[in-house]
């Protein structure tokens, strides 16, 4: 049994958390999200509290325990408090801007680069960093990454987008490394 799935869940002020038909239906302040129940995986709520048990005793209930209590936490912390990932641009004339539900990024192509925002996410644009926010965490992650692809940072000058926080490693030059002090 997961270590993790020992652990009640606590559900929050202001979070409901409601079984119906195979689905774990959590609603906060955010937004709303539905989780489909893992098969061998039962969900008992009391008050204020949530626990997943298992229905059987082979291996792979075992496993969903696990998976399926992750599942509920992150679905309750994201209908309460959200998900965000950051990303920052670096490179003279590399801009970000939010046209409607289209992300408009000048990254040193001849066209500018679109990109189509998904419905749950919310794209902010601050200077040289993009913020991607949302209540669903795989998704906010995912689309960070396809911003990210689009221009990923290069370790000569470090040109590109980057998350925030990220190390780029760089690399000397051909020029300074190919000198030699006599």
């Amino acid at each position: 049994m997961s270590r993790l799935a020992k652990k009640p869940i606590t559900i929050p002020e202001g979070v409901s958390l409601e079984l119906k038909e195979g689905n774990v239906r959590v609603k906060g302040p955010k937004g709303e999200r539905v989780v489909p129940l893992l098969p061998h995986t039962k969900i008992a709520t009391e008050a204020g509290s949530t626990t997943v048990t298992s229905a059987d005793t082979h291996l792979q209930a075992r496993a969903n325990i696990g998976t399926m209590w992750s599942l509920v936490t992150g679905a309750i912390s994201g209908v309460k408090d959200g998900f965000v990932r950051k990303l920052e641009i670096e490179g003279v004339g590399y801009r970000a801007a939010v046209e409607g539900n289209t992300l408009v990024l000048s990254l040193g192509y001849v066209n500018p680069v679109r990109f189509n925002i998904p419905d749950g996410i919310t794209v902010v644009v601050e200077k040289n960093t993009i913020v991607v926010s949302g209540i669903h965490k795989e998704l906010v992650g995912r689309v960070a990454s396809e911003i990210r692809s689009l221009k990923k940072p290069e370790p000569y000058k470090g040109k590109g987008i980057k998350y925030q926080g990220e190390v780029i490693i760089r690399k000397v030059g051909k020029k300074a490394a190919g000198t030699t002090t006599s």
